[in-house]
């Protein structure tokens, strides 16, 4: 009886406190016993309903480049079909998205811009709704999820759009140009113009990662994503793409269907890794087997406000909780996941103890290897469905695949993980990471930890 009164008082309180914007919680609220004292019993409106999160996450396969399913598959044929699955899966009206930005890295930049505005109307998309690109290298599908959260946490609009693409078939990595003459007398300058594979073999100098660490780590890779392939795990998250492949001797096109990544080898082995020849450096221990695969894909990313999510009725993937982007030395490049994820886990208010699973981008073996153990991660923690060292690295489209990827498997997961963390390293010495929460691990009261007894409750509360 006592308890039914209480239960009363506060749901009285509530409907006094919540904002008239913030929509009504159901009546069945349930007293609870936790470390925040009263205060846990009542509805955090003003931080909850602000929160940024994440309604739908999709990518296409990921393809070789050059060789693989997407050969003859333009850019923003790539982009387009994930941008139409938010529109298709989610039921949202395309009219009210406020922006669309996408991650991309090689191609020009005005070639590109255009490519991903034409992407939007393929998809369905108005010509009310604005779009942009960003380039942070390797991070660019993460930066572009970024600055899509960050926007709606300003106040700019409350439904945008956080996409990558890479079409490395058609734009191979090159330099443009001449290069700056002054850059002989800068030595982290010249390091910038280092290929990524010589930052590899730098790393494991460095730091003392072995060769058969390197092939260890592609090897567990491999196995990883060919089980999470024939478990079906990529399904929720993969968007079909209906593309053509050209007979190069013939002309001849035919029509065909790409559902799964292409590049990851069940069967590689550690023997059949060390038969490689060194690819960067003579004596070096890179080869193309402990380094991520040259790709082609595309990845969307659809946040929104809470509130808004809940007044649409939209299930809650995840909630974007923070990202930093950090400098690093350009000549060890690799080694940014092990600085921006510390600084990312920090900012979360968070150790990096409670995170419960990590997408780490393995550009290379090597740094991949390296910042796993540097920051002593649990390797059950990591890349548990294989990583680019299998799936490969288009990369503007990275960063929005590692989101649908961590948070398509933190929802299997279930109350068995709430904290996820992406991250990666980024070209000319960066690296970049964001820490994401289950959407079905947070409830709009305080979320603490339950103690044993009553002591700090209020007397009338015991």
């Amino acid at each position: 009886m006592e308890m039914e009164k209480l239960r009363i008082r506060q749901q009285v309180l509530l409907d006094h406190l919540r904002p008239a914007r913030f929509p009504k919680a159901s009546t069945d609220l349930v007293a609870s016993v936790c470390s925040a004292g009263d205060s846990a019993a009542y509805e955090r409106a003003a931080e909850f309903g602000d929160d940024v999160v994440i309604v739908a996450a999709y990518r296409t396969p990921i393809c070789k480049a050059k060789r693989g399913g997407f050969k003859d598959t333009l850019p923003d044929d790539l982009l387009a079909p994930v941008l139409k699955a938010l529109i298709d899966k989610t039921g949202i009206n395309p009219n009210e998205v406020r922006d669309i930005v996408v991650g991309t890295v090689l191609a020009p930049g005005s070639q590109r811009a255009s490519e991903c505005r034409m992407a939007s109307f393929y998809a369905g998309f108005p010509e009310t709704v604005p779009v942009r690109t960003v380039n942070r290298q390797c991070s660019s599908g993460l930066q572009a999820v970024a600055d899509v959260a960050a926007a709606i946490k300003a106040g700019f609009y409350d439904i945008g759009i956080g996409a990558g693409l890479e079409s490395m078939t058609a734009n191979p990595m090159a330099w443009e140009g001449s290069v700056n003459p002054r850059v002989e007398i800068f030595k982290q300058a010249q390091d910038c113009l280092l290929p990524m594979g010589i930052t590899s073999e730098n790393v494991a100098e460095r730091y003392g990662i072995s060769r058969q660490d390197q092939d260890q780590a592609a090897v567990e890779s491999h196995r990883r994503a060919a089980a999470a392939t024939a478990a079906g795990k990529f399904k929720d998250e993969i968007i079909p793409v209906e593309t053509k492949i050209v007979d190069p001797k013939t002309g001849d096109e035919k029509p065909v269907r790409i559902s799964v990544d292409d590049g990851i080898r069940p069967t590689a082995s550690l023997s059949d890794l060390a038969k490689l020849k060194p690819a960067f450096k003579k004596g070096g221990s890179t080869t193309a087997g402990n380094s991520s695969q040259v790709s082609d894909g595309a990845g969307a990313v659809l946040l929104m406000k809470r509130t808004v999510a809940m007044q649409k009725g939209l299930p809650i993937l995840g909630v974007f909780r923070s990202f930093t982007a950090v400098g690093v030395d350009p000549a060890v490049m690799g080694v940014g996941p092990a600085v921006a994820i510390p600084a990312a886990v920090k900012a979360a208010g968070l150790e990096i103890d409670d995170i419960d699973l990590f997408e780490i981008n393995e550009a290379f073996a090597s740094q991949f290897t390296y910042c796993s153990q540097k920051l002593e991660l649990d390797p059950e923690k990591v890349n548990v469905n294989g990583g680019a060292l299998a799936l490969g690295h288009p990369l503007g489209a990275t960063g929005a695949r590692c989101v649908a990827t961590l948070l398509h498997e933190m929802k299997r997961r279930g109350k068995d993980c709430r904290f996820g963390v992406i991250s990666m390293c980024i070209g000319t010495g960066m690296g970049a990471a964001a820490v994401f929460e289950r959407g079905s691990a947070v409830d709009q009261l305080c979320n603490a930890r339950p103690i044993k007894d009553h002591t700090s409750l209020s007397k009338d509360a015991q």
